[in-house]
């Protein structure tokens, strides 16, 4: 959803949070809203720290669902997200692909991978450490590129 959708307060929820309603880009004559609920929350403890946000959901039900417990698990769903994008985009890179030619080398690729992203995780979370920050303030590229500068392989070499 754009940040720059409107989102009317039809009802205030106890926890901030407050009912809206949309209408879906299917329906350009706006005939069947749909009612939401909206959460508006800052991130605490990352590199986006204070940065303003908008969760909508379909959980209307503000006892069953706190605000607060829904946009704390929405950032934890983002954290597993940006773990796929290094994996998928920074890590691997978005030309290279999987080449061996047999179904086991193809596992053995990917847990390689998996390992490499293992071992750049644990080296961010020792720098945290030692200098007593939270680890998802470590940049994973600058930890990447800092990997790759110290790691020479002569081109033929390895043969995967």
């Amino acid at each position: 959803m754009p940040a720059n959708r409107i989102l009317p307060v039809e009802r205030q929820l106890r926890d901030g949070s407050w009912l809206s309603r949309i209408h879906a880009h299917t329906d350009p004559a706006h005939r069947d809203p749909v009612t939401v609920r909206v959460m508006a929350y800052q991130l605490h403890g990352t590199s986006r720290e204070g940065e303003d946000y908008r969760l909508v959901t379909s959980l209307l039900d503000a006892r069953r669902y706190p605000a607060r417990q829904l946009a704390a698990l929405y950032q934890e769903r983002w954290e597993a997200e940006a773990v796929f994008a290094e994996l998928k985009t920074h890590q691997r890179g978005a030309r290279i692909v999987l080449t061996s030619k047999t179904p086991d080398g193809i596992l053995q690729q990917i847990w390689a991978h998996l390992l490499v992203h293992h071992a750049l995780r644990e080296l961010m979370v020792r720098t945290a450490a030692t200098r007593s920050l939270d680890p998802d303030l470590i940049s994973f590229t600058e930890t990447l590129r800092s990997a790759r500068r110290s790691v020479t392989i002569t081109p033929g070499s390895f043969s995967p």
